[in-house]
C-alpha cells in the first residue's frame, strides 16, 4: 500500500487511465473485427474512414503506438481492396 498522498492518487489515476486505455482498444479491436466480417465493398469503403480516425485518436493520445496504427490501417486497406464488389 502506498504511504503518501500523491501514491494514492496515482494509483486512483492510473486505473482510470487504464480503464480508458481499455475500452479504446477494445472499440478499435470491434470496428475492425466488424469491418472483416462485411461483405460488400460500398460497407467497407464507408467505414474505413472511421476505423482510420479511430487509429489516429488512440495514436495522439497515446495508446497504442504509431507504427501500430500505421500497420493496421494498412492490413484493412489492404483487406478492402481485396474485396470484390
Amino acid at each position: 500500500m502506498p504511504h503518501h498522498k500523491s501514491c494514492e492518487k496515482r494509483l486512483r489515476s492510473d486505473a482510470n487511465k487504464r480503464e480508458r486505455n481499455k475500452f479504446v482498444k477494445k472499440t478499435i479491436r470491434t470496428s475492425i473485427k466488424n469491418f472483416k466480417a462485411l461483405d460488400s465493398k460500398a460497407e467497407m469503403e464507408k467505414l474505413l474512414p472511421n476505423i482510420y480516425a479511430l487509429l489516429d485518436k488512440a495514436v495522439k493520445k497515446g495508446i497504442i503506438h504509431k507504427n501500430n496504427a500505421s500497420r493496421r490501417k494498412s492490413r484493412i486497406a489492404k483487406l478492402a481492396a481485396q474485396q470484390t464488389q
